[in-house]
């Protein structure tokens, strides 16, 4: 496929993450296609600049990348596969980056479901949460094609300032996992250390201070 930059960008989830995703993308001269079930959310993306489609299948209808940011597999499944939903308006050259933190598995599956239609598929979970979705600084880990990545990372640059292809396609959900586990390794050693302290009768809070220097 083509390594031109996308100029035209789909987001199906216009909530927390999506909506700051939208407003840094508008930003950055991009044409915004939005859809959420909410009314609210659909109303805060347009008043950013984005043309609000009824559906998904409309979306990609009107987008050469679309960015899929809801919050479970089923959803993101069925914004791809259900009724009215991506594949129903697959072309060649379409590109889908599924956004949402959901199992290697599920990406394989999307991957089946889409095979022969000429969309090209990316896994792109979105890490550092919902303030560096605001401030435009998201760390992004892709998987898939390297040319459809090239396309989509100037879209990319407008909301993460860290972005990086780390392999084939479900490689992004495993930098996901990967990486949510060594937070909660850290956040785990973190709690058990300062109770460590307080059992020896250190003030755990002073003791936190001084390892925060």
């Amino acid at each position: 496929m083509s390594n031109t930059a996308v100029r035209r960008v789909g987001i199906v989830g216009l909530g927390k993450m999506g909506l700051p995703m939208t407003r840094h993308l508008r930003n950055k001269g991009f044409e915004v296609t939005g859809h959420d079930l909410n009314a609210a959310a659909c109303q805060a993306a347009e008043k950013l600049g984005a043309k609000i489609a009824p559906n998904a299948r409309a979306v990609a209808m009107n987008s050469d990348f679309v960015i899929v940011v809801v919050g479970f597999d089923s959803e993101a499944e069925r914004v791809v596969t259900g009724p009215n939903g991506i594949a129903a308006a697959s072309r060649p050259g379409l590109i889908l980056g599924i956004a949402s933190t959901v199992a290697p598995r599920t990406m394989k599956k999307l991957d089946a479901n889409l095979k022969g239609s000429g969309v090209v598929l990316l896994d792109m979970p979105l890490t550092r949460g919902e303030p560096a979705a605001e401030v435009g600084e998201l760390l992004v880990m892709v998987g898939g094609d390297a040319t459809a990545f090239e396309s989509c990372k100037p879209a990319l640059e407008s909301f993460a300032n860290s972005i990086f292809h780390i392999g084939d396609l479900g490689a992004g959900q495993v930098g996901k996992m990967v990486n949510n586990l060594i937070l909660w390794s850290c956040i785990s050693a973190n709690h058990e250390g300062l109770k460590l302290a307080g059992r020896l009768n250190v003030d755990p809070e002073r003791l936190r201070a001084a390892l925060l220097e």
